[in-house]
Order: C-alpha cells, then sequence, then structure tokens
C-alpha cells in the first residue's frame, strides 16, 4: 500500500547514503507474497491476484493420503458459478512445520488453470507433491531438509483469497537433497525475523 511496507525499503538504497556502492538485502525466505502473508502486510494486490468475468465455487479437496511417504496427490474439483464462459487459476500453497529453522506462514508449491468453464460447468484439477515440495535449505548441514510434522495443503485463487485447506504429516524429518558449500557471503547478513 505504501513503499515503507516493502521489507527492503529499510536497507535501499544502500551505503553510504550520498553514493550508494553497496546493498545488503537482509529479506531472507521473506520475499513477496511470503513476506506480507507472514508479517501480516496487506499489499494493494495479493499474488495470484486476478478479475474475472465469472464466479468459480471450489469444492472437494481430497489428499491421496493423510501421511507423506514419497509422494501425495490433491484434487479439487472447480465450478463455474457465474452467468459467462471463463477460466480459472487455482493455487496451491503449502504451510510446512517450523522446528529450528523460521519458515513463511505458506509458499506457493504447484497451480493449475482449468478449461474453458461454462455456466455450471465444473473440472476437477489434480496436483502433485514430492519431497523436494516440502524441503527448506539447512545452510548449517547444506542440506535440503522436509521436516516432519504437520503440512497444511492450501487452495485458493490467490495468496490471500484461500478457499479450501487439508492436512497430512511426515512421521519423520526426510534429507531430500545433500549439496555442497558455495557462493558464501563475505560479510553476516542480518536477515529479517519473525520472533
Amino acid at each position: 500500500m505504501k513503499y515503507e511496507d516493502v521489507p527492503s525499503s529499510k536497507c535501499f538504497p544502500g551505503t553510504p547514503a550520498k553514493k550508494p556502492t553497496e546493498v545488503i538485502y537482509e529479506e531472507g525466505i521473506y520475499v513477496g507474497y511470503r513476506y506480507y502473508n507472514s508479517f501480516d502486510v496487506k499489499p494493494a494486490y495479493e499474488f495470484g491476484y486476478g478479475l474475472s468475468y465469472t464466479t468459480f465455487s471450489y469444492s472437494g479437496l481430497k489428499l491421496s493420503s493423510s501421511n507423506f511417504k514419497n509422494e501425495i496427490t490433491a484434487t479439487v474439483k472447480i465450478t463455474n458459478t457465474g452467468k459467462a464462459a471463463g477460466k480459472e487459476v487455482v493455487q496451491l500453497y503449502l504451510s510446512a512445520p517450523e522446528k529450528t529453522l523460521e519458515k513463511p506462514s505458506e509458499e506457493l508449491r504447484a497451480f493449475a488453470k482449468t478449461k474453458l468453464l461454462k455456466p455450471g460447468e465444473s473440472q476437477t484439477l489434480t496436483f502433485q507433491l514430492n519431497a523436494r515440495d516440502l524441503a527448506t535449505f539447512y545452510t548449517d548441514q547444506s542440506s535440503w531438509i522436509a521436516d516432519g510434522g504437520n503440512y497444511t495443503v492450501k487452495i485458493g485463487a490467490s495468496s490471500r483469497d484461500i478457499k479450501l485447506t487439508k492436512q497430512f504429516s511426515l512421521a519423520k524429518d526426510m534429507v531430500v537433497e545433500k549439496v555442497h558449500k558455495a557462493l558464501t557471503p563475505q560479510i553476516e547478513i542480518n536477515e529479517l525475523k519473525k520472533k
């Protein structure tokens, strides 16, 4: 809504103030909608916002399992409830458990657009989530790790217009990928934190 709502406004244009030569972005994981949603800052237009000549209802969200193994499938029924034909972009966000690392309130993990739906017509969309979709990067371990715990699937029309939710759980931590340290920052960065 205003420039000060942008998290990078605090460190831009950089240092020194008169003729900046260096900018240190401290947002960390809180970029874009991840910041606005996690810190409850209302944007003029949320991520995924769009207008249509018709309206849609979301129903019947189902998960293939309540426990994650190697992947999980989510299905949802979208119905054109308006008077004009139209397409809807359906977004799947995922909220992950917070153990030792801070996490955004939700992250976009999949999206799909319906076919052109006539008034009253429905379509079921299917989304696949794999272990990488659950993973968070642990710098100290140089690894992408999916934390054990409860995850919430959020289906919506935008990052703030969530229509349906369902939960599933991951029994224990899962190392998805181990990597090597590279491009370590030369200075300490005080990343933005919720706590």
